[in-house]
């Protein structure tokens, strides 16, 4: 379940200082020794095939109107996303465009005996009127995306 956008924002300041959109979804894992960065290159590296399908419809309909993200400083990807942090316990990725920067923040906290809690947390700075239309689009689709990018890491725990 979302925590309050407010409160995530909050504890995120951090890693996107003026975030004016923010969610999170969790689910408890078998394992206490489940690690961000591999947990993050099992979920990100492979996309199921209709969201690989829905990517490409995005790149076809948003080109035309400028929203290709600026390239980030970094080679280090996951997916298709630029590394911005890496640790055991958390891997933040991103990109940035004119109209929007966006986060997701995956972590991966021992949360009792034999279990750790995996978080996907989206965090979202528009900087225009076609930013927040483009996030009011995707919003539907990101709200099925994300719940089951952490059920893949439930299957695939080690």
């Amino acid at each position: 379940m979302p925590l309050i956008m407010d409160e995530i924002l909050t504890r995120y300041k951090s890693v996107l200082p003026d975030a004016d959109f923010a969610d999170e979804y969790f689910i408890d894992v078998p394992g206490s020794s489940i690690n961000a960065v591999s947990t993050a290159e099992r979920v990100m590296g492979r996309q199921p095939a209709w969201v690989s399908g829905l990517m490409k419809l995005r790149g076809i309909i948003v080109t035309p109107l400028g929203l290709q993200h600026r390239h980030m400083d970094t080679r280090d990807t996951i997916g298709n996303f630029p590394v911005i942090s890496k640790s055991s316990q958390r891997v933040v990725v991103g990109l940035d465009d004119k109209h929007l920067d966006f986060r997701l923040v995956l972590e991966c906290v021992p949360s009792g005996e034999n279990t750790t809690k995996i978080s996907a947390t989206t965090l979202v700075q528009t900087h225009n009127f076609l930013g927040r239309a483009y996030l009011q689009t995707i919003l539907p689709f990101h709200k099925i995306i994300v719940p089951q990018m952490l059920a893949q890491a439930r299957n695939r725990a080690d």
